[in-house]
């Protein structure tokens, strides 16, 4: 009977129909290595018709302006209160001087994120603070892709400076934002996230920032941290969730969508206590990894059609297998991690791009550079 249900599930996937959220459930919850196959086969020929053959990468780097952040999530190691040894917050000079060696290393893009920091403001006022931090690269490199301010960064402004979401993702993107990390989403579900992270927003506000920035013309990401307390039906619900969310831009006819799906598993190495002895290991499972990569394409493909693995998180070997496992794209250079380096992750902080070229070209994949918008770099660009 079992095998019914998955080959049935599997071929209506094939035929690009939509899988419900009990077929992904039934799918996740798999653990026969001959149907865990079938799975990855499916996966990776959704991955050749809805992305093609080609593994994109895009040149970046990750600029982290500030550890000091108000908020204490269980999972984080990143974060530092203001007066920590270790608490470091980026002047100008610091933002121009990375802005301008990762142009030399040939960035087309600059991913900024931060802490929470409530310092950060200018004249008492914490949007002028984030223009700013826009401006300054901006002013100088007019052609460089900002991909910058997670819903939470986005939540916590408008919060601070009592004005809504819409004003600042207007605000921001007229300085000159390219579009949103869609981080901070973890898992989209309010149980989860009050254990996890029970000062972040919550999915509903998650979900209606990502919308507001679709209707403004803002494309975002989505990720899911994965791997710690959440169970199978969970994650089914969050890739629920984000198929709705970019089924409803695509239907209304917005004029941004969701560009990339990527899976982030949880590295536990440095986390809270409490947390580390709750899910009970400091590194992430591949194996586990590998399986939602492959349901996430069977799921979100149709609407989503780029997925990528995260290389700090799985490593490079990690990364390259994901590729086998319905994901298109391998990311970026990065350049500089932070979050994840100082959660105990081995993947490393920076990855030059003839490793990355090398890695694709080891699974006999033709590569191919890519703006943050999935749009194919020519030589000149």
């Amino acid at each position: 009977m079992t095998n019914i249900t998955l080959e049935s599930i599997l071929q209506s996937a094939l035929a690009e129909y939509n899988i419900s959220p009990d077929d992904g459930v039934f799918l996740l919850k798999q653990t026969d290595p001959e149907a865990i196959a079938q799975i990855q086969f499916t996966a990776n020929q959704l991955r050749q018709k809805q992305a093609g053959n080609t593994v994109t990468y895009v040149i970046n780097r990750n600029i982290n302006f500030t550890n000091i952040c108000e908020q204490h999530c269980s999972f984080c190691a990143f974060r530092r209160d203001d007066g920590d040894t270790d608490a470091y917050w980026l002047d100008w000079a610091q933002i121009l001087e990375k802005s301008t060696d990762a142009v030399h290393r040939g960035a087309t893009e600059i991913c900024m994120q931060g802490g929470l920091h409530p310092q950060a403001q200018i004249n008492g006022k914490s949007l002028p603070y984030y223009l700013k931090l826009v401006k300054t690269i901006k002013d100088e490199f007019p052609h460089l892709h900002l991909h910058a301010f997670s819903p939470q960064e986005i939540q916590f402004i408008a919060r601070l400076d009592g004005i809504s979401y819409t004003d600042v993702i207007i605000a921001l993107r007229d300085a000159g934002v390219g579009s949103m990390p869609g981080t901070a989403a973890e898992v989209l579900d309010d149980e989860v996230r009050r254990v996890l992270c029970p000062e972040k927003i919550d999915t509903a506000t998650w979900l209606e920032i990502v919308s507001t920035a679709h209707q403004l013309g803002v494309p975002t990401t989505s990720t899911m941290l994965s791997g710690h307390i959440e169970t199978p039906e969970q994650q089914i619900g969050h890739l629920e969730k984000l198929r709705s969310l970019q089924q409803t831009a695509i239907e209304k006819g917005y004029p941004a969508r969701i560009t990339e799906f990527i899976v982030l598993p949880f590295v536990g190495q440095e986390a809270p206590k409490s947390l580390r002895r709750r899910v009970g290991r400091d590194q992430p499972v591949l194996a586990d990894s590998l399986l939602l990569t492959a349901i996430a394409r069977i799921y979100l493909g149709n609407y989503i059609p780029n997925h990528q693995p995260s290389w700090v998180k799985l490593g490079l070997d990690g990364a390259k297998e994901a590729l086998n496992w319905g994901c298109n794209d391998i990311g970026g250079t990065l350049m500089e991690e932070h979050i994840t380096t100082m959660a105990g992750a081995v993947g490393g902080t920076c990855m030059e791009v003839e490793t990355l070229q090398s890695a694709i070209a080891s699974l006999e994949r033709p590569y191919q550079q890519r703006d943050t918008l999935y749009r194919v770099m020519g030589i000149g660009d």
